[in-house]
């Protein structure tokens, strides 16, 4: 199977991200179909996709495609599927991006269309390096599963997870990035501030940051002898409190977003 034609329902925030990430790429489709109720959303869409065929009525266009991507929040999810319950073809992939919503509730809410995978996208798909884990039916054939990997592959990683790791991916490698994204921005402020061009500041904090990463991970030292690597601890004093934020903010929206 070749994906020759995508299918959008909903073209917001993540539709133009993932469209963004397969035209970096140079991921070619014969045709993307766009579905949208928002005027304002479909003009933002056209005008930087010219190539999508955007509209509100051409659901039946949209379910034709080879695979079918669901952008759409969990409260929208189920009254779009009625509308699509006997639409789609045997062949067609659905892809939903929602959390919550299990492939047992899709299937169902389909009349038991069973070739449905989930994904969690994050934002750093906009620069193809996105974590965005997939799992699939266990209806659905190796091949064609095959074929949704390497679709996705222009996105980032996609590992293939167990259906109950989706919303921990969606709370550690989607979320995440809103984490640091702050924090990131005000050391570069502050690089600046000490004397750094912009240039200096961003490869001096991507690369301390990779940095980090391969040596709490990969270094094989243990938790207390990494932390003693380095002797002075700018931020000790509130180190608990972080902590305690942590576990107050992400523990409270795991528990709402799991099934």
């Amino acid at each position: 199977m070749k994906t020759k034609s995508l299918g959008f329902i909903g073209g917001g925030r993540i539709t133009k991200i993932i469209l963004t990430a397969f035209g970096k790429s140079g991921t070619k489709f014969d045709t993307i179909v766009v579905s949208e109720v928002s005027i304002e959303v479909q003009a933002a869409l056209k005008a930087k996709f010219p190539e999508v065929i955007v509209g509100a009525d051409n659901l039946k266009e949209v379910v034709a495609c080879d695979v079918l991507i669901v952008a759409l929040h969990p409260p929208m999810i189920m009254e779009t599927l009625s509308k699509i319950k006997g639409l789609l073809s045997e062949k067609t992939v659905l892809i939903s991006l929602a959390p919550k919503l299990t492939i047992e509730k899709i299937s169902s809410a389909l009349g038991g269309f069973a070739n449905i995978a989930r994904m969690n996208p994050s934002a750093s798909t906009i620069v193809n390096k996105g974590v965005n884990p997939v799992t699939f039916s266990p209806k659905m054939e190796g091949k064609t599963k095959e074929t949704i990997l390497n679709l996705l592959k222009p996105l980032g990683t996609s590992p293939v997870v167990v259906e109950p790791k989706i919303e921990a991916y969606a709370m550690i490698a989607a979320m995440g990035h809103t984490y640091y994204f702050f924090q990131l921005q005000k050391l570069k402020e502050l690089a600046v501030s000490y004397g750094m061009d912009e240039d200096e500041a961003r490869n001096a904090i991507t690369e301390m940051l990779w940095g980090t990463t391969d040596t709490l991970f990969k270094s094989g030292l243990s938790y207390p002898e990494v932390i003693d690597l380095v002797p002075l601890k700018p931020l000790a004093d509130v180190e608990e409190t972080i902590n305690g934020y942590y576990d107050q903010y992400l523990n409270g929206l795991y528990n709402k977003i799991k099934p």
